[in-house]
């Protein structure tokens, strides 16, 4: 990634509902890096109001908690797609990257990354001891991904660990 680029990472979903958040622990913890360049958002969901802050940026990172991944994170490309309606829990990133070229002319490059929970639904602060260790392995994930080598990784300990 070039030194001058302006990286967004979007980490959502519900803490409030155990291992849902994933996407804000993970998006907490890259914020307590202080690393140049990279802004940083937490929300419950995507909406369309991301659009103007996607295009704004170089590349973009979608954090969310996902269910039955068959590892501890999946990291993936994300292009675009349009939609014909708009409402709650209907913008996905790809949904997002659509909106912030059409409304703003600017899709970057995007990766969702999807971390694996196993303890959804229930009324319940905090990450369970699988999501933890999974968390910690994300970010390290995206650390590489943003070109940090090992020996630049400063100790990371989201909220929780």
């Amino acid at each position: 990634m070039p030194l001058a680029a302006r990286v967004l990472l979007i980490g959502y979903g519900n803490p409030a509902r155990g291992d849902d958040g994933l996407g804000p622990a993970l998006a907490e913890a890259i914020a307590e890096l202080h690393l140049p360049g990279v802004t940083v958002e937490i929300d419950y969901q995507l909406t369309v109001d991301h659009a103007a802050l996607i295009a704004a940026h170089d590349l973009v990172i979608f954090a969310d908690a996902a269910m039955d991944l068959d590892a501890p994170f999946r990291l993936t490309r994300t292009g675009t797609t349009p939609t014909a309606t708009l409402g709650s829990h209907q913008v996905t990133p790809e949904v997002a990257l659509h909106l912030a070229g059409l409304l703003f002319g600017k899709v970057p490059p995007a990766f969702t990354l999807a971390i694996a929970g196993t303890a959804f639904g229930a009324i319940r602060e905090g990450l369970g001891p699988e999501a933890r260790c999974h968390l910690g392995q994300a970010v390290a994930a995206v650390l590489e991904l943003l070109g940090n080598s090992p020996d630049d990784r400063p100790q990371v300990r989201a909220k929780g660990l």
